[in-house]
């Protein structure tokens, strides 16, 4: 079985992992056939908002992020900085304003030299380009993770067709490809997949359509990695 890395930034869409994306990304890691194996940093988030209002809480004690995305992974979650990459066969980073405000500072950031990605994360996502284990990106984070860490390396990303961010990305030296809501865009060179899900999904169903199809790509150049090291090895 094959064993998925779902990279997470603490729960909920505004200041952590966007749980629906979350949810649908390990339902159809399990259907299939794949366990799925949650991870998050041991660190504070860097706000905490009210999901009800859209205010920021500058009054309340930070929250961590290893212990908010446990709520998604009902407990069962490891720290990334435990975490050995060979110890899996993909990884999937959902979207959500986590992984653009708590696994980088792309949110806060409009000098591009400055946007830097969360330490452990880079260290992960880097070993893992390594050794070309398939990587998924999901909403924001082909920009917010995927972009930054393959900065000026023309990687052929998505988050839909938000201009702004695209902007963005290019001057990261990204290849943002334009994608509609139940696409998805594969990077052969850096064995990455990205999709738009909530940059432009209006409900689940929506995101659900593109999310489906990542995780059966992502799976797919799992299976296709052991299948070339099996004949390597023979």
């Amino acid at each position: 079985m094959l064993k998925v890395a779902v990279v997470l930034s603490g729960c909920g869409v505004d200041d952590g992992s966007e749980i629906h994306e979350s949810v649908l990304t390990s339902l159809h890691l399990q259907k299939n056939g794949a366990e799925v194996c949650y991870l998050a940093p041991d660190i504070d988030q860097a706000d905490v908002i009210n999901h009800k209002t859209g205010e920021i809480h500058h009054d309340v004690p930070k929250r961590n992020a290893l212990e908010e995305s446990a709520r998604i992974a009902r407990g069962e979650i490891e720290s990334l900085a435990d975490a050995k990459v060979d110890d899996y066969d993909a990884i999937i980073f959902p979207g959500g304003f986590g992984a653009a405000m708590n696994l980088s500072d792309f949110a806060y950031r409009d000098i591009i030299e400055d946007i830097d990605v969360e330490l452990h994360v880079r260290s992960f996502v880097e070993d893992a380009l390594h050794k070309r284990i398939p990587i998924g990106f999901i909403c924001i984070s082909p920009a917010s993770i995927g972009a930054v860490i393959l900065k000026d390396q023309h990687a052929k990303l998505t988050i839909g067709n938000d201009e702004h961010i695209a902007q963005k990305m290019e001057k990261l030296g990204c290849d943002h490809v334009p994608c509609d809501v139940d696409g998805i865009v594969v990077d052969d060179k850096f064995n990455v997949v990205s999709t738009p899900a909530y940059m432009l999904a209006k409900n689940m169903v929506e995101a659900e359509k593109g999310i489906s199809k990542l995780v059966k790509e992502v799976i797919k150049r799992a299976n296709e990695r052991h299948a070339t090291d099996d004949v390597v090895a023979c």
